[in-house]
């Protein structure tokens, strides 16, 4: 069971994914606070670094009740926290789990998604033997809509106006992938 082991590391040729600690709270807030990185996570970001260990404390009692695994993103070269990926709502029994990243604005549209997904996708698939994962995006994130598609995730509907931002309200297009989809690419891959 998940909760009996500590948060397995990740690495991929540019990054590594490790455990989630408090103690990277302050390098966290750098982004996890502007609108901007946010504005297809959430319309409310944190607004102070309290809230923001509030938050993290709650990810990591997740962990412990084996309910999420949540990761931090450091850019192997530099050192530097660059992000945040969390395999959320995990239910072993239904063996599925939902997606959230936040990438530093700064390491947007530079390929970190595209290398850190397939790990992922390996990771949750071999080793936590999940059979779905879900992608559940804003409509108006292309990127992580070209993202998932190009990784085989089928889209399942569009859920309309979930999210108001202050000014508007924000379609949610959620996208899937199981696991003998996953299996098949791979096998078509070799």
């Amino acid at each position: 069971m998940l909760t009996k082991v500590a948060i397995p590391t990740i690495e991929t040729k540019n990054y590594r994914l490790r455990a989630m600690t408090l103690e990277d709270v302050e390098d966290m807030y750098v982004f996890m606070k502007d609108r901007e990185t946010m504005k297809y996570i959430t319309p409310n970001p944190v607004e102070s670094v309290q809230d923001l260990r509030r938050n993290m404390e709650g990810y990591l009692e997740k962990f412990k009740q084996g309910k999420e695994i949540p990761w931090v993103i450091i850019h192997k070269a530099s050192g530097e926290l660059i992000g945040q990926f969390r395999l959320h709502k995990l239910n072993k029994w239904h063996k599925k789990a939902e997606m959230g990243v936040v990438i530093r604005k700064d390491f947007q549209n530079q390929g970190v998604m595209t290398e850190v997904i397939e790990k992922v996708l390996e990771f949750s698939f071999n080793a936590l033997d999940l059979n779905r994962i879900v992608g559940d995006i804003f409509a108006g994130n292309q990127g992580s809509r070209r993202l998932l598609e190009k990784y085989g995730f089928t889209k399942e509907g569009v859920l309309r106006q979930t999210d108001f931002d202050g000014e508007m309200y924000h379609d949610t297009v959620v996208y899937s992938l199981l696991k003998e989809e996953y299996d098949q690419q791979n096998n078509n891959a070799m």
